[in-house]
């Protein structure tokens, strides 16, 4: 309850609201049970780990939410080129998996549809390459609704340095006091903090001690919950506020 509470008053210190930034696995959409499928399928051909297979902590703890040259740097610490090649092969085989069985996190179009009705300014921010980031969001019907898309490729730093977040405020032209992030990852949520704004965090496949340990602001289960709406209510009653006052 005292999450709640507090993520209730630290929204409202957001009126008026500008912007809001959104990753994208797992954020908009339940992909990481396809990352871990294609990860632990290719992992075990080239007989990785003697061939066992990885499990989904070791995924969730060492891989999701990560650059590709991290984990490659991760997978392959005595030969990132080979790394670097196996993450290419795998993101072919996420795409494949993709464009069959993507299935949008809960409740986001109802989310979407607020964010429209209060003429928000909106962008994805990822370290997802720029092959699935766009393939994502066109299967999701998303690609008209984001004014930008950041990668952490085009970025010197990215996810969990703050940089992306940082850049995606600078092109929407809006301010970190007047914006919030949702992100589903450790390293995602450690990012948003660290570039100043309140971060929802979402339980979408990481548990919630986990994602606590970046501090998000609030932590909802996905975009229906009961949560999220009344910390956003009570921005729109803040908002109001200040409109009266001004």
């Amino acid at each position: 309850m005292l999450l709640s509470l507090s993520s209730k008053f630290s929204l409202s210190k957001l009126a008026p609201l500008e912007a809001i930034l959104f990753d994208v696995d797992g954020t908009l959409c339940d992909s990481d049970p396809l990352h871990y499928y294609a990860f632990r399928e290719m992992l075990q051909e080239i007989s990785f780990n003697d061939g066992v297979p990885i499990t989904e902590e070791f995924f969730v703890k060492n891989i999701a939410g990560k650059h590709n040259e991290d984990i490659a740097l991760l997978l392959f610490p005595d030969d990132l080129q080979r790394g670097l090649k196996f993450m290419d092969d795998k993101e072919a085989m996420f795409r494949r998996l993709a464009s069959e069985q993507l299935k949008p996190v809960n409740g986001i179009y109802k989310l979407k549809k607020w964010v429209e009705d209060h003429g928000l300014k909106r962008a994805a921010v990822t370290n997802a390459p720029r092959a699935n980031a766009e393939l994502m969001i066109s299967l999701l019907g998303l690609s008209d609704f984001f004014d930008a898309v950041i990668l952490g490729d085009d970025c010197e730093h990215a996810k969990p340095h703050p940089e992306p977040y940082l850049k995606a405020l600078e092109v929407l032209n809006v301010s970190k006091d007047h914006t919030f992030v949702c992100e589903d990852s450790v390293s995602g949520i450690k990012a948003g903090v660290a570039a100043g704004m309140p971060v929802v965090g979402l339980t979408t496949r990481n548990p919630e001690h986990l994602l606590m340990e970046a501090k998000p602001t609030l932590i909802i289960k996905d975009y229906e919950d009961p949560k999220l709406w009344t910390a956003l209510e009570e921005l729109d009653k803040q908002e109001a506020a200040v409109k009266r006052a001004a």
